[in-house]
């Protein structure tokens, strides 16, 4: 069966254009088109590869195959957000695609529920998490269904229209079932009540149960359990459904894996190619152990140009923080904008000393910090359509302590956001004042890029566990005080003098720009992303609350931070800058020691009380406001395409790289040409 699946993969191994050598050159900021379309509260963008042309041959043939790797995995994430994801892209994408009157008001109902769900990657909004509800109807959906030729819909054996119908109308238009995709609650059973596929026919006690009895408190070095699994009972036992070839999603796995070997056979350097030879192996066996291997060859890899990240990696859309959606981004380093985060990185040790956290918590040697500023060259899986502009791996704490971190900024993707807001009008409606916008346009780029080197480099690599503490000790709550930690670090710092002395900031003035930044997002403009009524579910979401409450509420007293009122609108006022930074420094203490004690009652009080519940006057306010200047408040990428250019021998010439394909054309392309797996897994 082996041998018939990599022959029924040649032509995707292979795929490619013939024709002469063809040199692509990346448009200028100028020139290049960033947006691409708005609908619904999106905005679809594009980013540019600059430098690919710079690359080498073997450089580019690497990335077309990692990123050809990178979209294999597409599927995976669709069916881990919820079970029947899968069965309604496909019957929806049908239904666009052979609409017999493409000009009638529930047909552009039915693109606009398409572009949405893309997005989302399922029928569950990409950061709310709560179920978005089509504006067809349900009459509409089932006749569209029914008009189809049966070979055009994910039919299982024996089932017909009717029977599909009847399986997904609930599910479509019924706003109370599978209404919250991950459920944060607190007093609910959190996995009952999400709608993701990590678990099914299990209850949370049993989902703790079963993992309290596979760790060993003793493990210096502990896997990091059920992080590549769902769990499910079967004959009335628990058991786990491992991601890997053989088993759980391995139909899309092996066709990862083929792209993989063809990177390693022209990987940059013997190392490089080990690490890749490593994934594939962890794919292939599912082996929580051989991922650690993995990850700490990886993070020592400091050499290559190109890197990637590829697999089941972040825990953000599991309740309980354990199980990890599957994402991928293909990069490669941008020299110059690496020196900022070399500034940083070579002196962790410094920063680690310095911390206002107690010494307990710090760690004697920082080791193995290594920053870059990468350029995107694609986005898979939980990194696509929306993507981070930071990040921080590998996630386990042993591996951080022992072997360090890796942390990038994604300079490319910050420079799209900025390039399409420019002349939105935001700063002028939620600033208080010129002296503020004044900061913003001066500063504003470079502190948001410093705060994110900040944050993944050294903020959450920063501090340790006591001996003996269980990293999931803190449960739901681990993933906003995990963000919380590591935002207040970089918050901490950007305002100390030594970032000019260090040659990052240009004047002890810049920092402002981004603790006014920070201060009123969190207080206010983000809640442009929550809908009336409903409390803060996303975790970093919650970080950003939890800070700007806390220390609104811990400075309100001396008006170190005010909340003050103008022309009936309501505005953050800073008063005193360096007090402020008193406060985030006394806030990291406080979240340093939770994290490193796992204090589950005070990570619990804090987060409940500071992050979860909205100010409603406030949001009723702040959405008015924001609805004039006619913004999206989500952005999300249609990525680039690469094409291997040949001679007749099949020899590869080039890598041609365009920004043609739109948004609507991209998806449909990517659910025909690398969706493999079983409607249902």
């Amino acid at each position: 069966m082996k041998k018939l699946i990599l022959l029924l993969m040649i032509p995707f191994l292979f795929a490619c254009t013939g024709g002469s050598e063809s040199k692509s050159v990346t448009p200028s900021i100028e020139d290049f088109e960033y947006n691409v379309e708005t609908f619904a509260d999106i905005k679809i963008l594009r980013y540019r590869v600059a430098g690919f042309e710079n690359l080498s041959l073997q450089q580019k043939e690497m990335i077309y195959y990692l990123s050809q790797a990178a979209l294999e995995g597409r599927d995976i994430l669709w069916d881990q957000n919820n079970k029947y994801n899968l069965a309604i892209r496909r019957t929806l994408e049908a239904m666009y695609e052979n609409a017999a009157d493409k000009n009638s008001e529930e047909f552009k109902q039915l693109e606009a529920y398409l572009k949405r769900i893309w997005m989302a990657n399922g029928i569950h909004h990409h950061y709310s998490e709560d179920k978005m509800m089509p504006e067809f109807s349900q009459e509409y959906f089932a006749n569209a269904v029914k008009s189809l030729d049966a070979s055009l819909l994910p039919l299982r054996e024996g089932e017909t229209a009717d029977d599909l119908i009847a399986t997904l109308s609930p599910i479509l238009f019924d706003p109370t079932v599978m209404s919250k995709k991950t459920n944060q609650a607190a007093g609910m059973d959190l996995i009952t009540t999400s709608a993701n596929n990590y678990y099914e026919g299990v209850t949370q006690k049993e989902v703790e149960n079963f993992y309290a009895k596979m760790k060993d408190p003793n493990d210096p070095r502990p896997i990091s359990y059920g992080l590549n699994s769902k769990l499910v009972k079967e004959n009335g036992q628990v058991v786990e459904k491992v991601y890997k070839i053989g088993g759980m999603y391995s139909a899309a796995l092996e066709r990862v894996v083929g792209w993989l070997e063809k990177a390693a056979n022209i990987a940059e350097n013997e190392g490089q190619k080990d690490i890749i030879n490593s994934l594939i192996s962890y794919y292939k066996t599912g082996n929580l152990r051989t991922f650690d291997e993995f990850n700490i060859k990886w993070v020592q890899d400091s050499i290559s140009q190109i890197d990637f990240v590829n697999g089941f990696t972040e825990t953000y859309g599991d309740p309980l923080g354990m199980k990890a959606s599957w994402e991928s981004l293909i990069n490669f380093k941008d020299l110059e904008a690496t020196k900022r985060t070399e500034i940083i990185s070579s002196r962790a040790q410094w920063f680690e000393d310095y911390s206002p956290i107690d010494n307990r918590f710090k760690k004697e040697e920082v080791k193995g910090v290594s920053a870059k500023v990468i350029t995107a060259a694609m986005l898979g899986g939980d990194c696509y359509p929306a993507t981070p502009i930071g990040i921080n791996l590998p996630n386990a704490n042993w591996i951080r302590a022992q072997y360090g971190s890796k942390s990038v900024t994604i300079q490319n993707i910050t420079e799209a956001y900025n390039q399409s807001s420019m002349g939105s009008g935001f700063n002028e409606e939620f600033m208080w004042s010129d002296v503020e916008r004044e900061y913003a346009k001066r500063y504003g780029a470079l502190t948001n890029n410093l705060h994110v080197d900040m944050h993944e480099c050294l903020g959450h690599g920063s501090g340790k566990l006591l001996p003996g503490v269980d990293p999931d000790a803190l449960k739901a709550y681990g993933s906003p005080i995990e963000e919380s930690r590591a935002d207040l670090f970089g918050l901490y710092y950007i305002g100390d003098p030594k970032m000019v002395e260090f040659g990052l900031l240009p004047d002890h003035e810049a920092y402002k720009a981004q603790y006014y930044q920070y201060l009123m997002n969190g207080f206010m403009t983000q809640l442009t992303r929550i809908q009336p009524g409903k409390d803060i579910e996303q975790a970093h979401m919650r970080n950003r609350q939890l800070i700007a409450n806390w220390v609104f509420e811990h400075g309100q007293k001396d008006k170190i931070v005010e909340l003050k009122e103008k022309d009936g609108k309501h505005y953050v006022v800073i008063n005193d800058y360096e007090r402020l930074r008193g406060l985030f420094g006394d806030l990291l203490a406080e979240v340093q020691r939770i994290k490193s004690t796992g204090d589950f009652a005070a990570a619990c009080n804090l987060v409940e009380k500071y992050a979860v519940k909205v100010n409603q006057d406030i949001h009723k306010e702040v959405l008015e406001r924001y609805a004039k200047l006619n913004i999206a408040p989500y952005s999300g990428f249609v990525n680039p395409v690469y094409t291997l250019v040949t001679d007749k021998k099949g020899n590869v010439k080039d890598v041609k790289i365009s920004y043609d394909e739109n948004y609507i054309q991209q998806h449909l392309r990517y659910s025909k040409e690398y969706s493999v797996l079983p409607t249902y897994n």
